[in-house]
């Protein structure tokens, strides 16, 4: 079995050593790296060309966002994994529009950084309750100062209902056992949702979602936020 190649940068020792030790004790997982600050962490990613990178925000250096922005041009398909213990705005914000596909706060359980990480190497977007939280409040925000045009193709019933699961945090696995659909069938819904809302990730999506009045704040909220 192919396994997840893997680079922590993380500049505490006993978080970058417990996450590697919690990885590496997954059958599909590999750590190939492991980094104590930006710089370095851009010279792994640069000679191992990971499928995913876990990143600290703060960091000697160079930031976990900083390098986020230097590495997703040049290595677009490296899905990066925010672990932080901040969820303040400014570093979410610029986290996500750096390019990274999740933002973890570090007071997880181990087992939701590992769903995390097969999560985004499989191209799905992963978000801390309270995060996501912040990212539909933005977007409630951005389209009461903006008048959006409705997408040019409506959204199906089902795609409905893919939509709003996923802005709850459902993974495509979880869809597809809420539904009663094959897995393959909810990958082309949300495929399908990108391309009407005009989006490249669940985050974009649910984003775009709320400010086209598809969904709403209840909609979006997690269970668990």
């Amino acid at each position: 079995m192919e396994k997840i190649r893997i680079v922590i940068a993380d500049d505490h020792d006993v978080v970058r050593e417990g996450t590697k030790s919690l990885l590496e004790s997954e059958s599909d997982m590999e750590v190939v790296g492991e980094a104590s600050d930006g710089e370095e962490a851009i010279k792994l990613i640069e000679k191992l060309n990971p499928d995913v990178v876990i990143l600290d925000i703060s960091m000697p250096k160079l930031s976990g966002i900083e390098v986020t922005r230097q590495i997703k041009p040049r290595f677009p398909t490296i899905a990066v994994l925010i672990l932080s213990a901040y969820d303040n705005d400014e570093y979410v914000f610029s986290s996500l529009e750096a390019g990274a596909s999740g933002y973890l706060l570090k007071e997880v359980h181990g087992r939701e950084i590992v769903e995390a990480v097969r999560s985004v190497y499989s191209g799905e977007s992963v978000l801390y309750p309270s995060i996501a939280s912040k990212v539909i409040q933005r977007a409630i925000t951005s389209s009461s100062k903006s008048i959006e045009n409705k997408p040019e193709s409506e959204l199906t019933d089902r795609e409905m209902e893919v939509l709003r699961l996923a802005s709850k945090g459902a993974s495509n696995q979880d869809i597809a056992d809420s539904l009663c659909i094959s897995i393959r069938t909810v990958q082309g819904h949300v495929n399908n949702i990108f391309r009407k809302l005009g989006a490249e990730s669940r985050t974009e999506a649910i984003f775009q979602g709320v400010k086209k009045g598809l969904i709403s704040f209840d909609d979006a909220k997690n269970d668990k936020a």
